[in-house]
């Protein structure tokens, strides 16, 4: 049986939001997943329930992840683990460590949390898996107990916590939600491989939806294709009563210049979203995805169709990113 702890606020909405539905011609909800916390909100949480509690049986005292320098997953890592007393070594990528990291945005709550930052350059970040395991080899010469979770806490174990998700949209079109009818397909940002790996066992066997869109926000899809199914396979090694996953398209047409830069008309889409639907999307990853989806409206390839788009949250990399939207607020 794995074990989950509640940390986050569940179950989090599942909105239809009318305006920007119609304009894009869509039967459009939004599964609200950036509202299962506080500053600590996001897609994150739901995974941390599970690798916490699993850090937590272990008796560590410190978690050891990775991510960029603007990591949702750092941050919520850092805060809920200083809410279980438990230290956090957050090892951050950045094109210049030298020049330290901006105190804004994640890196001030990290920052908050009482977490250690190392930084470190793209290169180095490579070999990220080795680099995690000399640092807790580090923490256990130190007389510490390491816990290390990896790249937005994405392994089998992670997955878990979004196949529970889909469980949870299962028991909310049962009250009728939604028109209590399952969903065509789910669309939802992708920087590490395992929400979609999730997403897509838990789809399949709660019959929430058909077919799992990943927008990738960096690297290329051959690349998360074998990542997820990687990922895919370590959950039903720990969970062996789920099945094939539901159709899994991993799409890169909206993943913009570079990791965390969007293009001008990304960024007009994304306060086009908070005009219409009153959602705050970000440059990184749901603002990218929330593009993508609307380009596949543009392009007719959700007609008819009942669509979930998941918002995994990301606030404060829109808000770091305040001065790029200058001129879309002026022009929109």
């Amino acid at each position: 049986m794995v074990r989950r702890i509640n940390l986050a606020h569940l179950p989090t909405p599942l909105q239809r939001p009318t305006r920007l539905a119609e304009a894009l011609g869509v039967d459009l909800y939004v599964k609200r997943d950036d509202m299962t916390g506080g500053a600590e909100a996001g897609n994150k949480i739901r995974k941390l329930e599970i690798l916490l509690a699993a850090a937590l049986a272990e008796g560590a005292d410190t978690l050891i992840t990775c991510g960029g320098i603007q990591s949702n997953h750092a941050r919520a890592t850092a805060l809920l683990g200083a809410s279980l007393g438990l230290r956090s070594i957050l090892v951050l990528r950045t094109a210049d460590p030298a020049a330290g990291a901006p105190l804004a945005g994640n890196v001030l709550l990290d920052r908050m949390a009482g977490a250690e930052i190392r930084l470190i350059t793209p290169e180095q970040y490579r070999d990220r898996v080795a680099l995690l395991a000399s640092v807790a080899a580090e923490v256990r010469a130190a007389g510490g107990k390491p816990y290390v979770i990896p790249e937005g806490g994405s392994n089998g174990l992670g997955a878990l916590g979004y196949v529970r998700a889909m469980e949870e949209v299962r028991r909310q079109l049962d009250l009728g939600l939604a028109s209590g009818k399952p969903f065509d397909v789910i669309v939802h940002a992708c920087g590490s491989g395992g929400t979609a790996a999730g997403l897509a066992l838990g789809a399949a066997h709660y019959e929430v939806a058909e077919e799992v869109r990943t927008m990738v926000v960096c690297d290329d899809a051959p690349t998360f294709e074998r990542i997820i199914a990687g990922i895919v396979d370590e959950a039903r090694a720990l969970e062996p009563a789920l099945g094939s996953p539901a159709t899994l398209r991993v799409d890169e047409r909206a993943r913009g210049p570079a990791y965390a830069v969007a293009t001008p008309e990304q960024r007009r889409r994304i306060v086009e979203a908070a005009r219409l639907g009153g959602l705050a999307l970000d440059p990184v990853y749901t603002g990218k995805a929330f593009s993508g989806l609307w380009e596949m409206a543009e392009r007719g390839e959700l007609a008819g169709k009942r669509v979930l788009f998941l918002h995994t949250g990301g606030l404060p990399g829109l808000l770091v990113q305040a001065d790029a939207f200058a001129g879309d607020l002026a022009t929109a």
